[in-house]
């Protein structure tokens, strides 16, 4: 698979799976007042629609990437794609909110699938020189995803209603997997050992459970219990993988690799500071200021567009400029944007809000694909599916990290109550109080992106 028609298959494939998971993400946030309406559910158990999403893709992912090395890419690939269609029917039919959060977990298995293999597909057949490129266009689609999503999530559940959002990805899903059985003949593995690090995937798994789990519990006793006891599980699966003859991670590469550990830590701040943005908005447009969902959609499409337009340029620069320079100016801008939106009130203008998308469109879109390309590049090719697996974790943990500080500071300033005119005071100051903490991530990311070194000075 190395012709040019061959990569350009791969590109468009890869691509097209990758729009189906941040499309759900994103025009679901325009549409979880009208699930919270159907179902009666709060405030914090809202947010698990996307959270439970989000903590099962975080878990999974490493582990189905080392599986994948073992036993085919493209094979998981398929079937993520195929749970992923699965979970949006259950989502679309579902009768209570324990079902639709059932269904999001299993679209998560789907999703890890997904994205513990797009990228290393896509990796093993470009050149260092071709990569930015690719992994730019995989970027744009993604933000394509979040791009249409708002806009189609509102259309459809003003005109239609919320399940419609799911039902949309079926056929999707189901030509990812048509063109991928005809079109993908070939098969991708890692070579080398074929031993699969249990111990160490059910080490990871209670961690991140704990971790991530528990920040959304907070400021409760359980919730600190629950995430000091995921941090002494971190330090025994440290502990584990520096002795195991086959670990699931190569601890070594965060040790060795300035450029790997400090780049896989800027993406975590950078997808917390910025994940929750639309969750939060969506909830001050619809209730603070009166906006339809459909109206709302196409307010929050500002930053996405802006991202989809902006990240192929950036992945194809950064083939030439290094990256640390790209992704710490792109974290600086993001930074900006977020200081905008941290002073919201009941009578910003609209246009002041969109100004401040746009500018976090601009730097999310600069930071991404060169953030990605360094943390592929920095590491040999047998280390390729760990590294995407590892690009996909901190996405999905970042993401969980932000809607977890969201619902904290629901939980302290409104309580789990639903969301009535009684209570907008309360929700005024929450997102005000998030969009703070957000802002201050990001001046931490700012340092991290920078401390990362030079990526040519590495494989």
């Amino acid at each position: 698979m190395n012709g040019a028609r061959e990569k350009r298959i791969i590109l468009v494939v890869a691509s097209l799976a990758s729009f189906l998971v941040p499309y759900t993400v994103s025009s679901l946030n325009v549409a979880l007042p009208a699930i919270s309406g159907s179902f009666g559910i709060d405030a914090v158990t809202l947010g698990w629609v996307t959270s439970a999403y989000l903590l099962t893709a975080a878990i999974c992912i490493v582990p189905f990437g080392k599986l994948a090395d073992m036993y085919g890419r493209k094979r998981f690939f398929l079937l993520g794609n195929v749970l992923f269609a699965i979970g949006s029917l259950l989502a679309a039919i579902s009768w209570s909110g324990g079902i639709i959060i059932t269904a999001r977990v299993i679209q998560a298995l789907g999703g890890a699938m997904v994205f513990s293999t797009s990228i290393a597909i896509v990796t093993s057949v470009f050149p260092p020189g071709e990569r930015g490129r690719a992994i730019g266009i995989i970027t744009a689609t993604v933000y394509a995803g979040l791009s249409l999503g708002p806009f189609i999530g509102g259309v459809l559940t003003y005109n239609i209603g919320w399940p419609a959002i799911f039902l949309v990805n079926i056929p999707l899903a189901l030509l990812v997997i048509v063109l991928t059985v005809l079109f993908i003949p070939g098969e991708w593995t890692g070579g080398g050992e074929q031993h699969f690090d249990l111990a160490g995937a059910a080490l990871y798994s209670v961690m991140l459970f704990g971790c991530i789990y528990g920040l959304t519990l907070l400021p409760t006793c359980s919730g600190i219990l629950w995430v000091v006891s995921g941090l002494i599980v971190l330090a025994l699966f440290i502990w584990w993988e520096l002795r195991v003859p086959a670990p699931m991670v190569e601890i070594s590469l965060f040790r060795k690799r300035p450029v790997f550990l400090f780049s896989n830590i800027a993406a975590l701040i950078n997808y917390a500071m910025v994940f929750a943005v639309g969750f939060l908005l969506s909830l001050y447009l619809q209730y603070n200021r009166g906006i339809d969902a459909e109206t709302t959609g196409l307010i929050l499409l500002a930053q996405p567009v802006v991202q989809m337009i902006v990240s192929p340029a950036a992945g194809h620069l950064s083939d030439r400029v290094e990256p640390r320079i790209l992704a710490t100016a792109g974290m600086a801008i993001t930074t900006a944007g977020l200081g905008v939106l941290m002073l919201l009130s009941p009578t910003t203008p609209v246009v002041i809000i969109i100004a401040g998308l746009l500018i976090l469109g601009l730097g999310y879109g600069l930071f991404s694909s060169p953030n990605t390309n360094a943390i592929m590049s920095s590491v040999e090719v047998r280390y390729l599916g760990l590294a995407s697996s590892m690009v996909a974790t901190m996405r999905a943990i970042g993401q969980m990290i932000s809607l977890a500080i969201a619902m904290l500071v629901f939980s302290a300033v409104i309580g789990t109550v639903r969301i009535t005119p009684g209570v907008y005071p309360e929700l005024q100051q929450s997102v005000n109080i998030a969009f703070a903490v957000f802002f201050i991530l990001g001046l931490i990311g700012i340092a991290a992106s920078y401390a990362r070194g030079s990526v040519r000075e590495h494989p």
